[in-house]
Protein backbone atom coordinates (compact mmCIF):
# COMPACT_ATOMS: atom_id res chain seq x y z
CA UNK A 1 0.00 0.00 0.00
CA UNK A 2 1.43 2.90 -0.77
CA UNK A 3 0.16 7.39 -0.08
CA UNK A 4 0.31 10.79 -1.58
CA UNK A 5 -0.65 13.39 1.13
CA UNK A 6 -2.24 16.47 -1.05
CA UNK A 7 -3.23 19.91 -0.66
CA UNK A 8 -6.68 20.27 -2.34
CA UNK A 9 -9.10 18.10 -4.18
CA UNK A 10 -11.65 18.99 -6.73
CA UNK A 11 -15.07 18.29 -5.59
CA UNK A 12 -16.34 15.58 -8.77
CA UNK A 13 -13.58 14.26 -11.61
CA UNK A 14 -14.07 11.68 -13.49
CA UNK A 15 -11.78 9.84 -15.90
CA UNK A 16 -10.71 9.44 -19.48
CA UNK A 17 -8.46 10.35 -22.23
CA UNK A 18 -9.53 13.75 -21.12
CA UNK A 19 -9.97 13.88 -17.32
CA UNK A 20 -12.78 15.57 -16.64
CA UNK A 21 -13.33 17.90 -13.24
CA UNK A 22 -16.37 20.15 -12.00
CA UNK A 23 -15.16 22.81 -9.74
CA UNK A 24 -18.51 23.11 -7.48
CA UNK A 25 -19.44 26.64 -9.37
CA UNK A 26 -21.31 25.27 -12.16
CA UNK A 27 -18.19 24.77 -14.37
CA UNK A 28 -16.34 21.42 -15.83
CA UNK A 29 -13.17 21.46 -16.75
CA UNK A 30 -11.43 19.09 -19.46
CA UNK A 31 -8.00 18.84 -19.31
CA UNK A 32 -5.03 17.11 -20.82
CA UNK A 33 -2.24 15.16 -18.69
CA UNK A 34 0.77 15.78 -20.92
CA UNK A 35 3.64 13.01 -20.43
CA UNK A 36 5.79 15.21 -18.75
CA UNK A 37 5.83 15.17 -15.22
CA UNK A 38 7.10 18.62 -14.68
CA UNK A 39 4.58 19.98 -17.04
CA UNK A 40 1.39 20.65 -15.22
CA UNK A 41 -1.60 19.71 -17.20
CA UNK A 42 -3.52 21.97 -20.03
CA UNK A 43 -7.02 23.33 -19.93
CA UNK A 44 -8.33 22.31 -23.24
CA UNK A 45 -12.27 22.90 -22.78
CA UNK A 46 -14.78 24.50 -20.07
CA UNK A 47 -18.13 23.78 -20.24
CA UNK A 48 -21.32 24.74 -18.45
CA UNK A 49 -24.68 23.81 -18.37
CA UNK A 50 -27.38 25.92 -20.76
CA UNK A 51 -28.70 28.93 -19.68
CA UNK A 52 -31.40 28.79 -16.72
CA UNK A 53 -29.22 26.09 -15.34
CA UNK A 54 -25.90 27.54 -15.42
CA UNK A 55 -24.20 28.54 -11.99
CA UNK A 56 -25.54 25.74 -10.64
CA UNK A 57 -22.73 23.09 -9.06
CA UNK A 58 -23.45 19.97 -10.60
CA UNK A 59 -21.92 16.48 -9.92
CA UNK A 60 -20.10 14.14 -12.79
CA UNK A 61 -21.39 10.47 -12.50
CA UNK A 62 -19.53 9.14 -15.27
CA UNK A 63 -17.89 9.83 -18.89
CA UNK A 64 -17.79 7.69 -21.76
CA UNK A 65 -16.43 8.19 -25.44
CA UNK A 66 -18.34 7.72 -28.09
CA UNK A 67 -15.07 8.49 -30.63
CA UNK A 68 -12.11 10.04 -30.45
CA UNK A 69 -14.18 13.47 -30.59
CA UNK A 70 -16.72 13.08 -28.30
CA UNK A 71 -17.90 12.14 -25.20
CA UNK A 72 -21.28 11.47 -23.46
CA UNK A 73 -21.36 12.70 -19.97
CA UNK A 74 -23.69 11.89 -17.06
CA UNK A 75 -24.36 14.57 -14.74
CA UNK A 76 -26.93 15.92 -11.73
CA UNK A 77 -27.73 19.03 -9.81
CA UNK A 78 -30.10 20.10 -7.02
CA UNK A 79 -33.42 21.34 -8.68
CA UNK A 80 -34.67 24.64 -6.94
CA UNK A 81 -37.60 25.25 -8.85
CA UNK A 82 -40.98 25.98 -7.84
CA UNK A 83 -42.45 23.13 -9.48
CA UNK A 84 -42.48 19.76 -7.80
CA UNK A 85 -43.18 16.58 -9.87
CA UNK A 86 -43.12 14.17 -7.11
CA UNK A 87 -43.92 10.59 -6.77
CA UNK A 88 -44.24 10.56 -3.13
CA UNK A 89 -46.39 12.91 -0.42
CA UNK A 90 -44.24 15.24 1.66
CA UNK A 91 -42.31 14.29 4.04
CA UNK A 92 -44.41 16.40 6.80
CA UNK A 93 -46.42 19.73 7.50
CA UNK A 94 -44.59 22.08 5.54
CA UNK A 95 -41.89 20.14 4.20
CA UNK A 96 -41.30 18.67 0.42
CA UNK A 97 -38.42 16.40 -0.58
CA UNK A 98 -35.77 17.46 -2.67
CA UNK A 99 -35.99 17.01 -6.53
CA UNK A 100 -32.64 16.20 -8.58
CA UNK A 101 -32.13 16.95 -12.17
CA UNK A 102 -30.04 14.32 -14.04
CA UNK A 103 -28.21 15.14 -17.10
CA UNK A 104 -27.17 13.51 -19.87
CA UNK A 105 -24.97 16.10 -22.02
CA UNK A 106 -22.32 15.96 -24.76
CA UNK A 107 -18.81 17.30 -25.11
CA UNK A 108 -16.85 17.93 -28.15
CA UNK A 109 -12.94 16.53 -27.37
CA UNK A 110 -10.57 18.86 -29.07
CA UNK A 111 -6.84 18.97 -29.20
CA UNK A 112 -6.66 22.84 -28.93
CA UNK A 113 -6.30 25.15 -25.73
CA UNK A 114 -9.86 27.31 -25.30
CA UNK A 115 -10.35 29.12 -22.33
CA UNK A 116 -13.80 30.19 -23.38
CA UNK A 117 -17.08 28.64 -22.07
CA UNK A 118 -19.13 26.54 -23.97
CA UNK A 119 -22.40 25.59 -23.29
CA UNK A 120 -23.19 21.49 -22.92
CA UNK A 121 -25.25 19.58 -25.83
CA UNK A 122 -27.98 18.41 -23.57
CA UNK A 123 -29.46 15.18 -24.78
CA UNK A 124 -31.86 14.59 -22.37
CA UNK A 125 -32.90 15.77 -18.99
CA UNK A 126 -34.88 14.07 -16.19
CA UNK A 127 -35.87 14.48 -12.66
CA UNK A 128 -36.32 12.15 -9.56
CA UNK A 129 -36.27 12.40 -5.34
CA UNK A 130 -32.44 10.83 -5.15
CA UNK A 131 -29.33 11.45 -6.89
CA UNK A 132 -28.43 8.23 -8.79
CA UNK A 133 -26.63 5.45 -7.09
CA UNK A 134 -24.83 4.27 -10.40
CA UNK A 135 -24.83 5.40 -14.13
CA UNK A 136 -23.76 4.08 -17.33
CA UNK A 137 -23.96 4.43 -21.32
CA UNK A 138 -24.32 0.84 -23.04
CA UNK A 139 -23.24 1.06 -26.74
CA UNK A 140 -24.55 -1.81 -27.97
CA UNK A 141 -28.30 -1.04 -26.51
CA UNK A 142 -27.64 2.79 -27.67
CA UNK A 143 -29.24 3.69 -24.29
CA UNK A 144 -28.20 5.01 -20.68
CA UNK A 145 -28.31 3.39 -17.14
CA UNK A 146 -29.72 5.45 -13.69
CA UNK A 147 -29.96 2.99 -10.63
CA UNK A 148 -31.11 5.46 -7.73
CA UNK A 149 -33.89 5.69 -4.79
CA UNK A 150 -36.03 6.67 -6.74
CA UNK A 151 -37.12 6.80 -10.69
CA UNK A 152 -36.05 9.59 -13.10
CA UNK A 153 -39.44 10.77 -14.96
CA UNK A 154 -39.28 13.41 -17.86
CA UNK A 155 -39.20 16.81 -17.32
CA UNK A 156 -42.58 17.96 -16.99
CA UNK A 157 -44.51 13.97 -15.73
CA UNK A 158 -46.81 14.50 -13.56
CA UNK A 159 -47.70 11.06 -11.54
CA UNK A 160 -50.94 9.72 -11.56
CA UNK A 161 -52.51 10.82 -8.25
CA UNK A 162 -53.33 7.93 -5.78
CA UNK A 163 -56.95 7.10 -5.32
CA UNK A 164 -58.49 6.74 -2.14
CA UNK A 165 -62.16 4.89 -2.19
CA UNK A 166 -64.44 6.57 0.24
CA UNK A 167 -66.08 4.10 2.67
CA UNK A 168 -69.48 4.61 0.19
CA UNK A 169 -67.62 2.78 -2.82
CA UNK A 170 -65.67 -0.34 -0.40
CA UNK A 171 -67.61 -3.59 -1.15
CA UNK A 172 -66.83 -7.05 -0.25
CA UNK A 173 -66.06 -9.86 -2.77
CA UNK A 174 -69.83 -12.07 -3.18
CA UNK A 175 -69.46 -15.41 -3.15
CA UNK A 176 -71.02 -17.94 -5.32
CA UNK A 177 -74.94 -16.90 -5.03
CA UNK A 178 -74.87 -14.64 -2.51
CA UNK A 179 -77.06 -11.64 -2.09
CA UNK A 180 -75.13 -8.58 -0.79
CA UNK A 181 -77.71 -5.62 -1.69
CA UNK A 182 -80.48 -7.47 0.75
CA UNK A 183 -79.87 -6.40 4.17
CA UNK A 184 -76.64 -4.21 3.76
CA UNK A 185 -77.90 -1.73 5.70
CA UNK A 186 -78.51 -3.56 8.89
CA UNK A 187 -75.75 -5.25 11.23
CA UNK A 188 -74.84 -8.91 10.91
CA UNK A 189 -77.66 -11.10 12.64
CA UNK A 190 -75.43 -13.53 15.78
CA UNK A 191 -75.25 -17.27 15.04
CA UNK A 192 -78.13 -18.98 16.25
CA UNK A 193 -75.68 -20.84 18.82
CA UNK A 194 -72.44 -21.55 20.00
CA UNK A 195 -71.30 -25.27 20.31
CA UNK A 196 -68.22 -27.01 21.91
CA UNK A 197 -67.02 -30.38 22.31
CA UNK A 198 -65.13 -33.35 23.89
CA UNK A 199 -64.12 -36.43 22.79
CA UNK A 200 -67.36 -37.94 24.51
CA UNK A 201 -70.01 -34.99 24.35
CA UNK A 202 -71.17 -32.36 22.37
CA UNK A 203 -72.84 -29.05 24.41
CA UNK A 204 -74.86 -26.66 22.15
CA UNK A 205 -75.58 -23.36 23.80
CA UNK A 206 -79.17 -21.56 22.59
CA UNK A 207 -79.96 -17.39 23.81
CA UNK A 208 -83.55 -17.48 24.76
CA UNK A 209 -85.18 -14.45 26.12
CA UNK A 210 -84.72 -14.68 29.93
CA UNK A 211 -88.82 -14.70 30.29
CA UNK A 212 -89.30 -17.57 27.97
CA UNK A 213 -91.66 -20.15 30.16
CA UNK A 214 -89.94 -23.66 30.48
CA UNK A 215 -92.86 -25.37 29.24
CA UNK A 216 -92.45 -23.50 25.97
CA UNK A 217 -89.38 -25.58 25.18
CA UNK A 218 -89.54 -28.82 23.71
CA UNK A 219 -86.31 -31.12 22.93
CA UNK A 220 -86.40 -34.45 21.36
CA UNK A 221 -83.02 -36.75 21.10
CA UNK A 222 -82.70 -39.44 18.49
CA UNK A 223 -79.95 -41.63 17.82
CA UNK A 224 -79.41 -39.17 14.16
CA UNK A 225 -81.72 -36.38 14.81
CA UNK A 226 -82.22 -33.53 16.95
CA UNK A 227 -85.92 -31.81 17.69
CA UNK A 228 -85.87 -27.82 18.74
CA UNK A 229 -89.45 -26.28 19.14
CA UNK A 230 -89.45 -23.13 21.19
CA UNK A 231 -92.96 -21.67 21.24
CA UNK A 232 -93.11 -18.04 22.37
CA UNK A 233 -94.37 -14.86 21.04
CA UNK A 234 -92.28 -12.55 22.78
CA UNK A 235 -90.34 -10.36 20.33
CA UNK A 236 -86.41 -10.61 20.30
CA UNK A 237 -83.81 -9.44 18.23
CA UNK A 238 -82.09 -12.70 17.89
CA UNK A 239 -83.00 -15.62 15.75
CA UNK A 240 -84.37 -18.56 17.31
CA UNK A 241 -83.62 -21.70 15.89
CA UNK A 242 -86.41 -24.50 15.44
CA UNK A 243 -85.09 -27.81 14.41
CA UNK A 244 -87.38 -30.69 13.30
CA UNK A 245 -85.80 -34.12 13.32
CA UNK A 246 -82.58 -32.42 11.95
CA UNK A 247 -79.93 -34.64 11.31
CA UNK A 248 -76.47 -34.38 12.95
CA UNK A 249 -73.55 -35.27 11.77
CA UNK A 250 -72.91 -38.37 13.70
CA UNK A 251 -74.61 -40.28 15.87
CA UNK A 252 -75.50 -39.79 19.77
CA UNK A 253 -76.97 -41.93 22.49
CA UNK A 254 -80.52 -40.73 22.99
CA UNK A 255 -80.99 -41.66 26.61
CA UNK A 256 -77.91 -40.17 28.10
CA UNK A 257 -78.08 -36.75 26.32
CA UNK A 258 -80.64 -34.27 27.86
CA UNK A 259 -81.08 -30.27 28.67
CA UNK A 260 -80.83 -27.89 30.59
CA UNK A 261 -82.56 -23.90 30.47
CA UNK A 262 -80.92 -21.88 32.76
CA UNK A 263 -82.99 -18.38 32.65
CA UNK A 264 -80.65 -15.64 33.60
CA UNK A 265 -83.12 -14.01 35.34
CA UNK A 266 -80.98 -10.91 35.89
CA UNK A 267 -80.02 -10.59 32.24
CA UNK A 268 -82.07 -10.52 28.89
CA UNK A 269 -80.99 -13.34 27.66
CA UNK A 270 -81.02 -17.09 28.95
CA UNK A 271 -79.39 -20.39 27.66
CA UNK A 272 -81.20 -23.30 26.49
CA UNK A 273 -78.14 -25.89 26.84
CA UNK A 274 -78.18 -29.31 24.68
CA UNK A 275 -76.00 -31.92 26.67
CA UNK A 276 -75.11 -34.87 23.79
CA UNK A 277 -73.71 -38.06 24.46
CA UNK A 278 -71.41 -39.29 21.54
CA UNK A 279 -72.20 -42.43 20.11
CA UNK A 280 -68.91 -42.92 18.47
CA UNK A 281 -66.19 -41.67 21.78
CA UNK A 282 -62.93 -40.05 20.19
CA UNK A 283 -64.85 -38.77 16.92
CA UNK A 284 -64.09 -35.09 16.23
CA UNK A 285 -67.61 -33.23 14.79
CA UNK A 286 -66.29 -30.52 12.26
CA UNK A 287 -70.14 -29.23 12.90
CA UNK A 288 -73.55 -29.92 14.52
CA UNK A 289 -75.62 -31.13 11.84
CA UNK A 290 -75.01 -33.02 8.43
CA UNK A 291 -74.72 -30.84 5.54
CA UNK A 292 -77.65 -29.81 3.46
CA UNK A 293 -78.72 -28.53 -0.12
CA UNK A 294 -80.45 -25.67 2.13
CA UNK A 295 -79.30 -22.43 2.00
CA UNK A 296 -81.31 -20.98 4.69
CA UNK A 297 -78.51 -23.31 6.87
CA UNK A 298 -76.46 -20.87 8.83
CA UNK A 299 -72.99 -23.51 9.66
CA UNK A 300 -71.63 -22.12 13.06
CA UNK A 301 -67.85 -22.95 13.64
CA UNK A 302 -66.68 -24.86 17.09
CA UNK A 303 -66.58 -22.03 19.64
CA UNK A 304 -64.01 -22.90 22.15
CA UNK A 305 -64.98 -23.54 25.56
CA UNK A 306 -64.00 -20.83 28.38
CA UNK A 307 -62.11 -22.85 30.86
CA UNK A 308 -60.82 -25.18 27.36
CA UNK A 309 -59.14 -21.36 26.89
CA UNK A 310 -57.77 -20.84 30.07
CA UNK A 311 -55.62 -23.85 29.63
CA UNK A 312 -54.07 -23.23 26.57
CA UNK A 313 -53.41 -19.53 27.99
CA UNK A 314 -51.68 -20.97 30.91
CA UNK A 315 -49.42 -23.11 29.09
CA UNK A 316 -48.65 -20.60 26.53
CA UNK A 317 -47.99 -18.30 29.28
CA UNK A 318 -45.33 -20.59 31.02
CA UNK A 319 -43.51 -21.28 27.66
CA UNK A 320 -43.19 -17.69 26.56
CA UNK A 321 -42.23 -17.09 30.35
CA UNK A 322 -39.56 -19.50 29.27
CA UNK A 323 -38.26 -18.87 26.68
CA UNK A 324 -37.70 -14.84 27.85
CA UNK A 325 -35.92 -16.10 31.24
CA UNK A 326 -33.93 -18.76 29.25
CA UNK A 327 -35.62 -21.39 30.80
CA UNK A 328 -35.87 -25.38 29.66
CA UNK A 329 -39.42 -24.29 27.95
CA UNK A 330 -39.46 -28.50 26.56
CA UNK A 331 -38.45 -30.29 30.27
CA UNK A 332 -35.69 -32.55 28.80
CA UNK A 333 -32.71 -30.76 30.83
CA UNK A 334 -31.45 -29.27 27.50
CA UNK A 335 -30.53 -25.95 28.94
CA UNK A 336 -30.94 -22.75 29.45
CA UNK A 337 -30.95 -19.53 26.78
CA UNK A 338 -30.06 -19.55 22.96
CA UNK A 339 -26.76 -21.71 21.90
CA UNK A 340 -23.69 -19.84 22.22
CA UNK A 341 -22.85 -19.02 18.18
CA UNK A 342 -26.12 -17.84 17.75
CA UNK A 343 -26.22 -15.35 20.64
CA UNK A 344 -26.18 -11.81 19.69
CA UNK A 345 -25.75 -12.48 16.11
CA UNK A 346 -29.33 -12.50 15.00
CA UNK A 347 -31.08 -9.42 14.20
CA UNK A 348 -33.78 -9.44 11.70
CA UNK A 349 -34.11 -5.61 11.82
CA UNK A 350 -30.51 -5.02 10.61
CA UNK A 351 -31.01 -8.13 8.28
CA UNK A 352 -33.47 -6.60 6.95
CA UNK A 353 -32.06 -3.40 5.95
CA UNK A 354 -28.90 -3.70 4.75
CA UNK A 355 -28.40 -2.53 0.86
CA UNK A 356 -29.74 0.35 -0.45
CA UNK A 357 -33.30 0.43 -1.79
CA UNK A 358 -33.01 1.24 -5.61
CA UNK A 359 -35.00 1.42 -8.92
CA UNK A 360 -33.54 0.88 -12.31
CA UNK A 361 -34.48 3.30 -15.37
CA UNK A 362 -33.61 2.97 -19.03
CA UNK A 363 -33.04 6.39 -21.19
CA UNK A 364 -32.47 5.71 -24.55
CA UNK A 365 -29.90 8.06 -26.57
CA UNK A 366 -33.00 10.66 -27.55
CA UNK A 367 -34.06 10.71 -24.00
CA UNK A 368 -36.86 8.18 -24.72
CA UNK A 369 -38.05 5.27 -22.95
CA UNK A 370 -36.89 2.08 -25.14
CA UNK A 371 -39.08 0.60 -26.67
CA UNK A 372 -37.91 -3.20 -24.82
CA UNK A 373 -38.24 -1.46 -21.41
CA UNK A 374 -39.95 -3.44 -18.86
CA UNK A 375 -42.25 -1.94 -16.07
CA UNK A 376 -41.54 -4.92 -13.88
CA UNK A 377 -38.09 -3.55 -13.84
CA UNK A 378 -39.27 -0.98 -11.85
CA UNK A 379 -39.71 -2.50 -8.75
CA UNK A 380 -37.68 -1.47 -5.81
CA UNK A 381 -34.72 -4.33 -4.88
CA UNK A 382 -32.39 -4.40 -2.26
CA UNK A 383 -28.79 -3.34 -4.05
CA UNK A 384 -25.84 -4.12 -2.12
CA UNK A 385 -23.26 -3.85 -4.77
CA UNK A 386 -22.22 -1.38 -7.92
CA UNK A 387 -18.97 -2.38 -10.38
CA UNK A 388 -16.05 0.10 -9.25
CA UNK A 389 -15.59 3.52 -11.15
CA UNK A 390 -13.04 4.13 -13.16
CA UNK A 391 -12.85 0.14 -15.19
CA UNK A 392 -14.23 -0.42 -18.26
CA UNK A 393 -16.26 -3.60 -18.90
CA UNK A 394 -17.83 -5.60 -21.56
CA UNK A 395 -20.45 -6.59 -19.34
CA UNK A 396 -22.69 -4.70 -16.59
CA UNK A 397 -23.38 -6.21 -13.03
CA UNK A 398 -25.38 -5.52 -10.12
CA UNK A 399 -25.36 -7.42 -6.71
CA UNK A 400 -28.70 -7.96 -5.46
CA UNK A 401 -29.52 -8.66 -1.54
CA UNK A 402 -31.52 -12.40 -1.50
CA UNK A 403 -32.16 -13.62 1.92
CA UNK A 404 -28.38 -14.14 3.29
CA UNK A 405 -26.63 -14.04 -0.14
CA UNK A 406 -25.85 -11.88 -2.31
CA UNK A 407 -26.74 -12.83 -6.03
CA UNK A 408 -24.88 -11.28 -9.40
CA UNK A 409 -27.17 -10.24 -12.42
CA UNK A 410 -25.19 -10.17 -15.53
CA UNK A 411 -27.07 -8.04 -17.87
CA UNK A 412 -26.78 -9.74 -21.35
CA UNK A 413 -27.10 -7.75 -24.44
CA UNK A 414 -26.46 -9.44 -27.18
CA UNK A 415 -29.77 -9.33 -28.31
CA UNK A 416 -29.90 -5.97 -28.52
CA UNK A 417 -33.95 -6.05 -29.20
CA UNK A 418 -34.71 -7.95 -25.68
CA UNK A 419 -31.79 -7.52 -23.32
CA UNK A 420 -31.97 -9.81 -20.22
CA UNK A 421 -30.14 -9.75 -16.57
CA UNK A 422 -29.17 -13.28 -15.95
CA UNK A 423 -28.13 -15.23 -12.68
CA UNK A 424 -24.49 -15.79 -13.30
CA UNK A 425 -23.28 -16.08 -9.72
CA UNK A 426 -23.81 -16.20 -6.09
CA UNK A 427 -21.48 -14.60 -2.87
CA UNK A 428 -22.44 -16.65 -0.44
CA UNK A 429 -23.48 -15.18 3.24
CA UNK A 430 -22.64 -11.64 1.37
CA UNK A 431 -25.57 -9.89 2.88
CA UNK A 432 -25.27 -11.29 6.39
CA UNK A 433 -21.37 -9.87 6.67
CA UNK A 434 -22.56 -6.77 5.36
CA UNK A 435 -25.24 -6.66 8.21
CA UNK A 436 -22.40 -6.67 10.55
CA UNK A 437 -20.77 -3.92 9.69
CA UNK A 438 -21.71 -0.48 11.08
CA UNK A 439 -19.56 2.16 8.86
CA UNK A 440 -19.86 0.82 5.36
CA UNK A 441 -19.36 4.06 2.63
CA UNK A 442 -18.45 2.23 -0.70
CA UNK A 443 -19.32 -1.52 -2.02
CA UNK A 444 -17.97 -1.80 -4.85
CA UNK A 445 -17.33 -5.30 -6.71
CA UNK A 446 -15.20 -7.07 -9.88
CA UNK A 447 -15.79 -10.24 -11.25
CA UNK A 448 -13.23 -11.80 -8.74
CA UNK A 449 -14.49 -9.81 -5.37
CA UNK A 450 -16.37 -7.71 -3.48
CA UNK A 451 -15.41 -4.39 -1.56
CA UNK A 452 -16.80 -2.91 1.48
CA UNK A 453 -15.08 0.21 2.61
CA UNK A 454 -15.52 1.81 5.17
CA UNK A 455 -15.66 5.29 6.06
CA UNK A 456 -13.53 6.22 8.77
CA UNK A 457 -15.45 8.72 10.67
CA UNK A 458 -14.41 10.70 13.87
CA UNK A 459 -10.85 10.21 12.55
CA UNK A 460 -11.01 6.69 13.78
CA UNK A 461 -9.32 5.22 10.34
CA UNK A 462 -11.29 2.53 8.26
CA UNK A 463 -10.35 -0.57 6.42
CA UNK A 464 -11.52 -2.27 3.10
CA UNK A 465 -13.04 -5.90 3.71
CA UNK A 466 -12.38 -7.98 0.97
CA UNK A 467 -14.90 -10.98 -0.21
CA UNK A 468 -13.51 -13.21 -3.12
CA UNK A 469 -15.90 -15.39 -4.46
CA UNK A 470 -15.93 -18.75 -4.60
CA UNK A 471 -17.21 -21.82 -7.10
CA UNK A 472 -20.45 -23.46 -5.81
CA UNK A 473 -18.50 -26.39 -5.05
CA UNK A 474 -16.04 -24.58 -2.51
CA UNK A 475 -17.05 -24.62 0.84
CA UNK A 476 -14.19 -22.03 1.93
CA UNK A 477 -14.15 -18.37 0.44
CA UNK A 478 -11.13 -16.17 0.88
CA UNK A 479 -11.16 -12.88 2.66
CA UNK A 480 -8.66 -10.21 3.45
CA UNK A 481 -8.94 -6.68 5.17
CA UNK A 482 -6.61 -3.79 4.35
CA UNK A 483 -5.97 -0.68 6.38
CA UNK A 484 -7.23 2.49 3.91
CA UNK A 485 -7.32 5.58 6.33
CA UNK A 486 -5.40 5.92 9.68
CA UNK A 487 -7.97 8.62 10.45
CA UNK A 488 -4.87 11.71 9.98
CA UNK A 489 -6.41 12.49 6.52
CA UNK A 490 -10.25 12.26 7.01
CA UNK A 491 -12.76 10.31 6.36
CA UNK A 492 -13.48 8.51 2.82
CA UNK A 493 -14.74 10.82 -0.18
CA UNK A 494 -14.73 8.67 -3.14
CA UNK A 495 -13.37 5.33 -4.40
CA UNK A 496 -12.14 4.21 -7.81
CA UNK A 497 -9.93 1.80 -10.08
CA UNK A 498 -7.64 2.26 -12.66
CA UNK A 499 -5.97 -0.74 -14.88
CA UNK A 500 -2.31 -0.25 -15.30
CA UNK A 501 -0.68 -2.07 -18.20
CA UNK A 502 -1.23 -5.45 -18.81
CA UNK A 503 -2.04 -6.33 -15.05
CA UNK A 504 -5.70 -7.89 -14.57
CA UNK A 505 -6.07 -6.60 -10.55
CA UNK A 506 -6.97 -3.09 -10.74
CA UNK A 507 -5.08 -0.20 -8.62
CA UNK A 508 -7.89 1.29 -6.12
CA UNK A 509 -8.03 4.81 -5.81
CA UNK A 510 -9.04 5.98 -2.06
CA UNK A 511 -9.93 9.93 -2.33
CA UNK A 512 -10.11 11.19 1.25
CA UNK A 513 -10.43 14.48 3.06
CA UNK A 514 -6.36 15.11 2.99
CA UNK A 515 -5.10 12.13 0.96
CA UNK A 516 -5.02 9.64 -1.83
CA UNK A 517 -3.88 6.40 -0.95
CA UNK A 518 -3.76 4.12 -3.40
CA UNK A 519 -4.12 0.45 -3.14
CA UNK A 520 -2.89 -2.82 -5.04
CA UNK A 521 -5.27 -5.88 -3.62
Amino acid sequence: MSKRRIQSLPPSECYSSYPLVSDGYGLMYASRITGNLNSPSEIVGVYSLPQGSSGSPFRIHSAHEVSQTEAIVILSSRHYGTTLEAESPPEGPGKTPPIFNIWGVKIELVAETSSAICPLDVLWHRRGLDVPIYTAYLETLKSFLLIGGSRYHEVGHVPAPSYEPSPDELAPIPRADEKLDVGASEPPKPPPYSWTQTSDSLTIAIPLPSNTPKSAIKVTFSPETLTVHVDSEIMTSIPIPRYSAKRLWDGISASSSFWTWDREAEHAFGLLTLYLDKQHEGTKWPQVFAPTDNSDDVEVLETLDPSELWHVREALEKYTTALREGEDASGLGLGRGVPSLAEGEVDVEVDETVGRTACLTWVAENGSIPTWFKNSEEIPFQLLSTPIPGIESTSMSLIVKNHLDGTVYTLETQNSAFPVWTHTSTFSALSFVLASKRDTRFTFHTPEAVFAFEGGIRNRGGNVYIYRSAPPSTQWAKQAILKVVDGHGGSLLGVGALQTGESTTPLMICLAEGELVLIKP
